[in-house]
């Protein structure tokens, strides 16, 4: 208990602080007890959401942390959270409405105040491309930890085996993300599915983008020690978390207007959500929870494909948030499951003196 406290103990203190402001906004904007309690039911729901849509976010943040020097994880967590907490779930928003009514920032912060009905109507309007990006870079993320021609653990052994088979083949989950984002762009009309299409390929192309320069600062990297320099830079990783919890968040922030159309109660819940995340992740690194549980990453993977074709589907079918909380949880939590299971079989076949599995 005294571990689990040291992990997340910031984020309780984080969490008592944005219930008492939503409890002082609450009070000061209703005037009534019964206003208050609603507002402040609202941000509890919108933080177990958010945390719900967020929990394999934080085990592949894990898997990709697990591989930078500690000075680059030590900046995740901390520029990183900003990012992630003012970034994606205050300036985002803000920023959709700005570009999308052609108003200062100023202007559109006054809007969500003021008029949240219309301030709603236009960050829902952006959904579309918010849709077509999320939906494909998460899409990408997950295909590509199936298609690695090095991967040699599969938890749903005939699924992934099959998938394994055509990792040689170049490019090949690029090619499926867009035959989907394609598919998906032919059931849409007009602008609309120009909109959906150009928002699926950048999203592809930004994906691609931070790998190349991931894959440009390892090599210069290696150039370096060859010549007996020790230089560590997880700034490619860094850039590919950033982008990765960004079309994380969409789907939450998008998701929260089924909830609330006011701005500050949406900051508060999602914040305190993303600080749970942050929480979440480095308990994962720190206790080497990834390696222990060897399935638990394959669950959060597969969760982010069906995020990923969710957020895709999502242009043309309403799928609530719930669902897609309840699925990312369920395939994480089997996955844990038979990771114990597993770990139960070789450790009762090491005392028998007969190999595991």
């Amino acid at each position: 208990m005294a571990t689990l406290l040291r992990y997340y103990t910031f984020s309780l203190v984080f969490t008592a602080i944005c219930l008492a402001l939503a409890t002082w906004y609450g009070w000061a904007s209703t005037g009534t007890i019964g206003g208050t309690l609603s507002l402040l039911w609202i941000v509890i729901v919108l933080s177990i959401l958010e945390v719900s849509l967020s929990f394999d976010n934080a085990v592949v943040n894990a898997t990709v942390l697990r591989e930078m020097d500690e000075v680059w994880q030590r900046r995740f967590l901390t520029w990183g959270i900003l990012i992630a907490v003012f970034g994606m779930r205050i300036i985002f928003p803000i920023a959709i409405v700005a570009i999308a009514a052609n108003i200062g920032p100023i202007e559109a912060v006054t809007l969500s105040l003021n008029q949240p009905d219309e301030y709603e109507r236009i960050v829902s309007d952006a959904h579309l491309g918010i849709a077509g990006f999320g939906g494909a870079f998460l899409a990408m993320v997950g295909l590509t930890f199936f298609f690695d021609s090095e991967k040699d653990v599969h938890w749903i052994a005939s699924i992934e085996r099959a998938i394994n088979r055509f990792s040689s083949v170049p490019a090949v989950e690029i090619g499926l993300v867009l035959l989907l984002v394609y598919g998906i762009s032919t059931t849409l009309t007009g602008e609309d599915a120009i909109t959906f299409l150009t928002a699926g390929i950048l999203g592809l192309v930004t994906f691609i983008g931070v790998h190349a320069l991931g894959a440009i600062i390892e090599q210069r990297e290696a150039r370096k020690r060859a010549t007996g320099e020790i230089v560590r830079s997880g700034l490619g990783g860094f850039l590919y978390l950033e982008v990765l919890d960004s079309s994380f968040s969409f789907d939450g922030v998008i998701g929260a207007f089924a909830l609330s159309n006011n701005m500050i109660v949406i900051a508060l819940g999602l914040s305190v959500g993303a600080m749970f995340v942050r929480s979440m992740t480095i308990h994962l690194v720190r206790q080497g929870t990834l390696a222990q549980y060897r399935y638990l990453e394959h669950g959060a993977f597969w969760a982010i494909i069906i995020l990923g074709v969710i957020m895709l589907l999502s242009a043309k079918i309403h799928i609530p948030e719930t669902i897609t909380g309840l699925i990312g949880a369920v395939l994480i939590g089997l996955s844990l499951w038979w990771s114990i299971r597993s770990n139960r079989r070789e450790t009762a076949a090491s005392a028998d003196g007969q190999p595991s599995d």
